[in-house]
């Protein structure tokens, strides 16, 4: 049975890997070559299937699918990598002064934190993006305050069960400051939580991006986005289904990779699955 879970752990950071590792090669070769000029219009190219010229075939202004695909990943990954940064930033400072501190301070941070996951995520993040406009940026904005509070309460348990150990005291003993306590002490400690979260966040921003961009609230035309090609592509789904499949096929398999990586990360980091 070990070896099947091991096994299991094994197949899942390996599949992980090699699906974010190829998405990223993607994104890197896209900044400088794409097969077509991915706003480059044709119409008598338009809805195309796909061929040796246009791999995932054309959309219905003539573009080519797979070029858009591949400019795509930077939407998703600049998306996905700004929420985490912004969501785990301050969901480790408002977590951790909160567990460390305790008290009244503990109990105001985690009552905000209670009151900003009260809201159902899309709609805070609809509200957000229609205050401040649509785009990348706000788009990571509103994704990233989203993630805080879920980071927070994972810092704050860590903070909480790590600040009356031993080596916490000692280093209070020797002088230590709070500040050096917290982040060189007890973080460095809980930061294989703080790493299987930000995974799982960075692939729930993906799949926000894409919602958010069906509804046009996202990224805007004309850059490429995968859930506003799945947007455009609706109407064309039984004369032109490789248009669906393209964008819906790039954000299932990146997900899953991700999903797939914090499991595997989860497993090996749990100290009871070395049992």
């Amino acid at each position: 049975m070990k070896n099947i879970q091991r096994y299991m752990k094994n197949i899942n950071l390996i599949i992980g890997l090699l699906v974010i590792v190829g998405f990223l090669i993607v994104m890197i070769i896209s900044f400088f070559y794409t097969p077509h000029d991915v706003n480059s219009m044709n119409i008598p190219q338009k809805l195309r299937s796909p061929s040796s010229d246009y791999l995932f075939g054309t959309d219905e202004f003539g573009r080519d699918i797979f070029s858009r695909i591949m400019k795509g990943t930077q939407t998703a990954f600049t998306v996905g990598l700004l929420t985490v940064f912004i969501g785990t930033i301050f969901g480790i400072l408002i977590g951790g002064i909160a567990g460390y501190v305790g008290g009244w301070i503990d109990e105001i941070f985690m009552r905000m934190m209670d009151a900003l996951m009260a809201f159902p995520g899309i709609i805070l993040a609809l509200m957000l993006v229609a205050v401040f406009g649509p785009g990348i940026v706000n788009t990571a904005i509103a994704l990233g305050i989203i993630a805080i509070p879920a980071i927070a309460r994972i810092a704050r348990s860590g903070f909480v069960q790590h600040r009356d150990t031993e080596y916490v005291l000692a280093a209070k003993l020797i002088g230590a400051k709070p500040y050096s306590i917290m982040f060189r002490h007890i973080l460095p400690n809980i930061s294989s939580q703080i790493i299987v979260a930000a995974t799982v966040t960075f692939a729930t921003a993906m799949l926000a991006e894409a919602a958010l961009s069906y509804l046009g609230l996202g990224v805007q035309p004309p850059n490429p986005s995968w859930g506003r090609m799945l947007k455009d592509s609706q109407a064309y789904l039984v004369g032109a289904p490789w248009y669906t499949y393209a964008p819906g096929g790039a954000i299932t398999v990146l997900v899953l990779g991700l999903y797939m990586l914090s499991n595997a990360l989860r497993d090996f980091m749990d100290p009871r699955s070395k049992a």
